[in-house]
């Protein structure tokens, strides 16, 4: 039975380069990875040959990432983050926690080619609690451990 695909929330600058990789990946990379086949290949004995094999790795993992990229981009949704001051899927949040300042974006793994902050699943424990908060709300949640724990939303703006 095929899995049904999920609509992915993604920025634009996610998105696009999402796509850069999947250009790169059906394109030059490949096209190195065919030549390096090619000269493995012709070195003859290819049950002792290291280099083939690896080649062929290659080919098989980069062959599977672009048909992960080409569901992620078929089942992409450009998302629109919520106004500065709300967090949504897609805010770039500044919160506090026992007087530690720590900035997070709300959203998908998939945000993380668009960003270098950490990114925070809107389904998480922490990122259920932050969504629809406002600047200078404090939420808590429980942790996995059990632990309740407090945070004070600082800043939200949309990630760019």
């Amino acid at each position: 039975m095929p899995q049904e695909e999920q609509t992915l929330l993604l920025t634009q600058e996610a998105y696009d380069k999402l796509k850069e990789e999947l250009a790169w990946r059906e394109g030059p990379y490949r096209d190195e990875i065919i030549e390096k086949v090619a000269a493995a290949r012709a070195e003859g004995d290819l049950s002792e040959n290291g280099g083939y094999q690896a080649a062929r790795d290659a080919q098989r993992k980069n062959q599977g990432r672009i048909e992960e990229l080409t569901v992620k981009l078929r089942s992409a949704k450009i998302l629109t983050a919520p106004a500065a001051g709300i967090v949504g899927n897609g805010s770039l949040v500044t919160m506090i926690r026992n007087g530690k300042e720590r900035v997070v974006v709300v959203g998908s793994r998939d945000l993380a080619v668009a960003t270098d902050h950490d990114i925070v699943s809107p389904e998480s424990p922490v990122g259920a609690a932050l969504m629809g908060t406002k600047v200078g709300e404090t939420v808590s949640y429980t942790a996995p451990s059990g632990k309740v724990i407090e945070v004070t939303v600082k800043d939200a703006k949309p990630l760019e």
